[in-house]
């Protein structure tokens, strides 16, 4: 391997390490399956790899990666392999050390209860939630990553807002 592709496949290393998390999680929310989201995530490294060199640098490379996540995803569920998982324990957050036991419990089915919430919305509704409150996305990014006007965004996400609150009785 040539110096130049060793600093290119070293400059891309970082960048995997660096957004991997926040790829997995993305595609676990359209997938729902681990086996599939990692797959999924390999994917679109691999794509990102190859086609580093059409990146523009016009947006960021979170958002660019998040883009081609999006899509493997959703070709996913086009795709006859697709077939219903049921959720496992993910949106949680880490258990802090000072909670007390009863306390972590309750926290935990909390986040399990918002979470599956959030997984059973349909995918133009999750995927809305997911980009704007787990990947801190604004209604302008997410509206250039999922090619779609901005109020629209706005409007799907006061509907999954009004969907999420009636599934939990808030």
């Amino acid at each position: 391997m040539d110096l130049k592709r060793k600093k290119h496949a070293s400059e891309f290393n970082s960048i995997v390490e660096l957004y991997v998390n926040d790829i997995r999680k993305i595609v676990f929310s359209y997938v729902k399956n681990h086996h599939t989201m990692e797959d999924i995530t390999q994917e679109v490294f691999l794509t990102a790899y190859n086609s580093f060199h059409t990146f523009r640098g016009e947006g960021s490379i979170k958002n660019w990666l998040l883009k081609i996540a999006v899509n493997k995803s959703k070709d996913y569920l086009k795709s006859w392999n697709h077939r219903k998982v049921q959720m496992t324990h993910w949106f949680s957050k880490e258990e802090q050390s000072n909670e007390d036991t009863e306390e972590t419990v309750i926290s935990t089915l909390r986040d399990q209860e918002l979470a599956n919430s959030i997984m059973q919305l349909p995918v133009k509704y999750r995927e809305i939630i997911i980009l704007y409150y787990y990947q801190e996305l604004d209604t302008n990014e997410i509206s250039s990553l999922l090619e779609l006007n901005v109020n629209t965004v706005k409007t799907r996400l006061i509907r999954s807002r009004d969907l999420l609150k009636r599934r939990l009785d808030i």
